[in-house]
């Protein structure tokens, strides 16, 4: 080979070494930065980026479907009702027991009374009885016991001499003519009557007042339950 040929052979080899060179000094593509551009590049266009699902407009959490919320206003009425309900169960309730416990001492009172009225027939009797004087005291005093512990348990005694005729607490056994008591009022009082708080124990037995006794006949016309009660009480 000549020494020509020879140096252009070398050169040629010297040119595909530095081509080789340069192109191995080319940088590599980075995919990451690859996909960052591709999705700034569809950002640019609107549209999304690859591998990204498109997803539905987000909901207000305050909207809720109109069948949900007829629901949930059917369940709280509901709940309104039975609170309700529920309360004023509670309250009859404690009505109920405070009545209960209120005139609880109704029959025993009841049972009692009976006792005091034979203690006060022994009083009447024992006054008309000569000598005595001792026992009456001591059977007053006996009464005045009892009636001091029907006291404290709200026992009271009904004031009916006097008084205006009241059918709820009064039961006429006669009616009589009277120029000291008005008509329809009460002119004597044949059996005491006593109530427990404000409810009636025994009704007082009562002789009602039909007026003077030149008036009888008017006063018997107008005399009313009282005269209906006197008028069972004879029969």
């Amino acid at each position: 080979m000549s020494k020509h040929a020879k140096h252009h052979e070398h050169e040629a080899k010297q040119n595909l070494h530095e081509h080789s060179a340069a192109k191995g000094a080319e940088p590599k593509a980075d995919p990451g930065a690859t996909a960052e551009q591709a999705a700034a590049k569809g950002a640019e266009v609107g549209q999304p980026a690859s591998g990204e699902a498109e997803s539905a407009p987000p909901q207000h959490a305050g909207e809720l479907p109109a069948e949900i919320a007829a629901q949930l206003a059917a369940a709280r009425d509901r709940e309104l009702r039975l609170l309700a309900e529920l309360d004023n169960t509670r309250k009859r309730a404690e009505r109920e027991i405070a009545e209960e416990r209120r005139y609880a001492n109704l029959p025993l009172m009841r049972d009692l009374l009976p006792v005091l009225d034979n203690v006060f027939r022994a009083i009447e009797a024992g006054e008309k009885s000569p000598g005595a004087e001792p026992i009456v005291q001591g059977m007053r005093l006996v009464a005045e016991q009892l009636e001091n512990v029907l006291r404290r348990h709200h026992c009271v005694r009904i004031e009916a001499q006097g008084a205006a005729f009241d059918p709820h607490q009064h039961e006429a056994i006669a009616q009589m003519a009277s120029n000291e008591t008005p008509a329809q009022h009460v002119s004597a009082v044949a059996l005491q009557g006593f109530r427990l708080h404000d409810r009636v124990v025994r009704p007082s037995q009562v002789v009602v007042s039909s007026g003077p006794a030149g008036g009888t006949a008017t006063a018997g016309a107008d005399a009313g339950p009282a005269a209906d009660s006197a008028s069972s009480a004879d029969s």
